[in-house]
């Protein structure tokens, strides 16, 4: 790792909980003009998954900060006028469009390493090409059909080819319509001033670095590497030169570092009470969300139903500058069903009932079942505590 030059500041375990809410867009009077657009500026990635119980995650991340934005405007605030592009960072994620030049060095990565397992006969990725080039924008489907007869794995020919294409930047994924990728021609999809790949691996990173620094306002190497999936090694090669500075955080065993805006001014302010989806990049990392909210948390939907502990999709309840618990939403009908519900004080009861009202009039639903609690009498108070608001 790169030798630190003395600590800029030293931080209360405290002092970098509330740094870490604000960059995250949390603390604070909400940016209400910027709306999502400026939710994505600000956080830099807003991560993709297919599950969808309560919303779609790319839907909650929004929700979360400033509230019950309509879920239609969410996905045109995305998608039109080309401000957004998805690609791989954190993982499948939505990034503002003008970060397009910082993952030249991703682009060029995948174009060097020899082709994954699926094979393409001659031929078949020019074609995908000249198809988008003459009737683009296209799904998978349009250009011939996702899949064979196989499993969901199998591919078919034209959907390796587009993806391919993606992964080299000769293609762009412009918008999700019925969560299918819709494909385009770089060319004509990314404004002029971005489209290029002139910058070398060492500004890539650089610049990847600094904004990942920006958004998460303080944290370990870890962390900053994990933003956008580099290596720890792209770190130390870049980190003296990003603009970040070394600080001690109380409790916290390795070293860190600090965007200067973050310790420039006290974090203050109140947040809103609400249900965070396991993608948030405020708790993406589960190391880091125990660190800094004592919080032990992971999504239990891959996990065997017998296994789970907390539920399919539970969402941490963020309350107060602190998660308090936990629900796992469903729906049925009209119905938001809190499946499971855990809290880690009877000071969260009210809480989480807000949080859940606001959530079903948000997703169209007029009511709230609590169909399970982890502690006796839990479920009866959740449920008058609802009744009373």
């Amino acid at each position: 790792m790169t030798s630190l030059p003395p600590p800029a500041a030293r931080l209360s375990a405290d002092e970098a909980r509330r740094i870490a809410l604000r960059t995250q867009g949390f603390m604070g009077a909400p940016d209400r003009r910027g709306g999502v657009r400026g939710v994505l500026r600000h956080l830099g990635a807003v991560q993709l998954d297919t599950i969808s119980v309560l919303a779609r995650s790319h839907e909650l991340i929004p929700y979360a900060r400033l509230g019950a934005v309509g879920r239609k405007a969410v996905d045109e605030a995305y998608w039109t006028d080309g401000h957004a592009f998805e690609y791989w960072s954190h993982a499948a994620c939505i990034l503002p469009v003008e970060e397009w030049p910082h993952f030249a060095f991703r682009r060029r990565a995948y174009r060097s390493r020899p082709h994954w397992h699926h094979d393409l006969s001659d031929g078949a990725y020019e074609q995908v090409i000249k198809q988008l080039r003459a009737e683009g924008p296209l799904t998978a489907t349009d250009l011939g059909g996702a899949k064979n007869k196989g499993e969901w794995w199998d591919w078919s020919e034209s959907k390796v080819a587009v993806e391919r294409a993606l992964m080299y930047g000769e293609v762009v994924c412009t918008e999700r319509r019925g969560w299918k990728r819709v494909y385009d021609l770089a060319e004509r999809a990314i404004p002029d001033a971005f489209l290029h790949d002139e910058l070398d691996d060492t500004e890539c990173l650089r610049r990847l670095v600094a904004l990942a620094g920006r958004s998460l306002g303080v944290g370990t190497r870890a962390d900053i590497a994990d933003y956008h999936r580099l290596k720890g090694e792209q770190v130390d090669a870049v980190i003296a030169d990003s603009g970040l500075v070394p600080v001690t955080v109380e409790g916290w065993d390795k070293a860190a570092w600090a965007d200067p805006e973050a310790l420039a001014t006290e974090p203050r302010g109140r947040h809103r009470t609400t249900l965070l989806s396991p993608f948030d990049s405020l708790i993406w990392d589960r190391a880091r969300t125990e660190r800094i909210f004592g919080f032990s948390h992971r999504l239990e939907a891959y996990t065997p139903k017998p296994k789970r502990v907390y539920g399919y999709f539970a969402m941490p309840l963020l309350a107060g500058g602190r998660l308090l618990g936990r629900a796992d939403p469903a729906r049925e009908g009209r119905t938001l069903v809190a499946k499971q519900v855990s809290l880690d004080t009877p000071k969260a009861i009210a809480p989480m009932a807000q949080a859940l009202l606001e959530a079903a009039l948000w997703v169209g639903c007029d009511a709230v079942r609590i169909e399970r609690a982890d502690t006796p009498g839990l479920a009866r108070e959740l449920t008058a505590a609802i009744a009373a608001a």
